[in-house]
């Protein structure tokens, strides 16, 4: 990360007190050769995001004295492969959050992830990114990944959320770094008039030495549908670093009116050289009837398994290639991540794809 100290303020007021304040650029551009096969159809692309996020943002603090700082954030993802904006209704679509932090913990105010979406994807080995991201089976129950467009979703379902990735207008409290490893988080989003936009949820853990575990819950109030307008998620994650190899793992289950969906994952992170080899198996399962059709989905699971590999050419350039299988079973129609508008496999056929690129942080 490139720091540029851009002021050290002099405050003149009363006895001439100092306050100091500094402001970091950084980014990633990450784009990557792609390849999707979803039943009988396929697709060649450029895709931007397969290992990072492709992103530029600025971040500062400021020193108020007496233990007491303030800090912003904002943060905008790209496409690196057409050079457009990821969100084209918000520039600043990843964060933007002004804080006070100090012996307290942190409160944060503005858009920023949900406790519910970092209790399950921290534990992802692939960070919820590229062919094999975790979230696709979280789509489809009323929560959008927050993409800016209106992307096709599993079983045909329409959404009635859009923030289960990140939330808008949020007020949240941290808890502070320093008691015996326990982490949290509370937050709560105010709706503001838009439906699908008023959530509260939280997320507490443990973090010391190898070992890391934590569980969250959260609800967000949605367009009503069979009656019903809260739709419901939870999950637990856990971490353990046995130095030789990183297993991770994590339950999660969302739930809206009368379809429900519960996926789990199990992942290892093995050092090599200068790289890590990554491994993934996650299960989903879905139960009840859809919410659209009145059609019974308990038969509508899938299989993921994903391999990859990542080679650090320095701290921050690096070069990745990952490969993903994806079996649906019954009527299911999830889908290997893939570019644009490609369409998704028909009921029960396979998605499959692998990817090769290259990412640098600065």
């Amino acid at each position: 990360m490139k720091k540029i100290a851009l002021v050290a303020a002099l405050a003149a007021i009363s006895g001439g007190a100092y306050a100091q304040s500094s402001v970091t650029l950084f980014g990633v551009v990450d784009e990557a050769a792609r390849y999707v096969k979803n039943g009988d159809r396929h697709q060649y692309s450029l895709a931007s995001g397969g290992l990072n996020t492709s992103r530029l943002g600025f971040r500062g603090v400021e020193d108020l004295g007496d233990g007491l700082k303030a800090g912003f954030w904002l943060e905008s993802g790209f496409n690196a492969d057409n050079g457009s904006n990821s969100n084209t209704a918000k520039f600043f679509n990843r964060r933007t959050t002004i804080s006070l932090l100090g012996s307290f913990g942190e409160v944060r105010l503005g858009r920023d992830y949900t406790p519910t979406y970092t209790g399950y994807t921290d534990y992802d080995v692939f960070g919820d990114n590229g062919l094999a991201a975790s979230s696709k089976f979280d789509l489809g129950l009323g929560r959008a990944r927050d993409t800016g467009t209106t992307p096709t979703v599993a079983n045909g379902q329409t959404y009635t959320s859009g923030q289960g990735t990140r939330a808008d207008n949020q007020i949240a409290y941290f808890l502070p770094s320093n008691i015996g490893g326990v982490y949290g988080r509370a937050s709560v989003a105010a709706g503001e008039g838009t439906t699908g936009n008023k959530y509260f949820g939280g997320r507490l853990g443990y973090a010391a030495g190898p070992i890391d575990v934590s569980g969250s819950y959260g609800q967000y109030t949605v367009a009503p549908l069979n009656g019903q307008d809260k739709f419901k998620v939870a999950s637990g994650g856990a971490s353990y670093d046995f130095g030789v190899v990183k297993l991770s793992g994590y339950y999660t289950q969302s739930k809206f009116a009368t379809q429900k969906i519960a996926s789990y994952s199990l992942g290892a992170s093995v050092p090599l050289g200068l790289g890590i080899v990554k491994a993934a198996y996650t299960h989903a399962n879905q139960t009840g009837t859809d919410n659209l059709t009145g059609a019974n989905i308990d038969s509508n699971d899938a299989n993921q398994i994903a391999v990859g590999y990542v080679y650090n050419l320095s701290k921050r350039t690096a070069v990745y290639g990952t490969a993903a299988y994806l079996k649906n079973k019954g009527t299911a129609q999830f889908a290997l991540n893939s570019s644009g508008t490609f369409a998704g496999p028909d009921g029960g056929k396979k998605s499959t794809g692998a990817e090769v690129g290259v990412r640098h942080s600065f």
